[in-house]
């Protein structure tokens, strides 16, 4: 497979009153063309830290960050931001949406940039992504009209607008009952299965059990790793078992 993205000796402090608290201590871990990978580990062990390093949301005191090629850390801000818009979709625990907007217009949102010459037929394109994920009746909708779940729906065609080559996921379904969070795994899994590269942050076994590769974080530091199969619908309470054993054996 082909590398996407590599972060080399990432580290990464923040100033608390006057201590420096180190996030991220020399972590370095490739993401391949076509992956499934989660990254878990204990609050405050560096997962969200990490991932927005990866990104280039958030800048790094020391070490690299490569996107298929490209150096993150020599682009500037305008640069990033126009590669996270047009390369990189984002799914976060809390969907981010513009009240004043309904549905649809917030899904198409960050595309207009990039397309407003061509509105109808991104918008053709935002309805056939509505439609797979189940919620182009929706369209019109304001975003206090919606479930949780529909709403995160809507965060993940949001994401896909761009037709990203990768997308981040910081506990996306952290803040859903368990049916809207296994509806949103099948949702990303099948994103994946199209040749979409998909990292998440996660604190649930249940949901790491879901992808292929998971990185397990203490202290600033990637510590371990384990890789399974593809999940093809069974054996989920196994991969559960396998993972917390894991755990247990890196103590964390």
């Amino acid at each position: 497979m082909k590398k996407l993205v590599s972060g080399e000796q990432i580290t990464k402090s923040f100033q608390v009153g006057n201590e420096q608290h180190h996030v991220l201590t020399n972590v370095s871990v490739d993401l391949y063309e076509g992956e499934f990978v989660s990254i878990m580990g204990p609050s405050g062990c560096g997962k969200s830290t990490l991932l927005y390093a990866l990104s280039g949301m958030d800048s790094i005191d020391r070490g690299r960050v490569m996107f298929d090629g490209m150096d993150l850390t020599s682009l500037s801000d305008k640069e990033l931001a126009d590669l996270r818009r047009t390369r990189m979709g984002f799914v976060f625990q809390q969907p981010t949406f513009l009240k004043s907007l309904n549905i649809l217009d917030n899904i198409l949102l960050p595309a207009m940039r990039d397309q407003r010459k061509n509105v109808v037929a991104l918008t053709e394109t935002a309805k056939n992504i509505m439609k797979k994920m189940g919620i182009v009746d929706l369209a019109k909708r304001d975003i206090t009209q919606v479930s949780g779940g529909q709403l995160q729906r809507a965060g993940i065609c949001r994401a896909l607008i761009s037709k990203p080559q990768l997308i981040f996921g910081d506990e996306p379904t952290g803040a859903l009952n368990s049916t809207s969070a296994q509806e949103i795994m099948d949702l990303l899994a099948s994103i994946n299965t199209e040749g979409t590269t998909v990292m998440l942050v996660t604190h649930d076994p249940k949901i790491a059990a879901r992808t292929e590769r998971i990185l397990f974080m203490c202290d600033g530091a990637i510590v371990n790793e384990m890789r399974l199969p593809r999940f093809t619908g069974a054996g989920l309470e196994d991969r559960m078992i396998a993972i917390t054993a894991k755990m247990r054996e890196i103590g964390i």
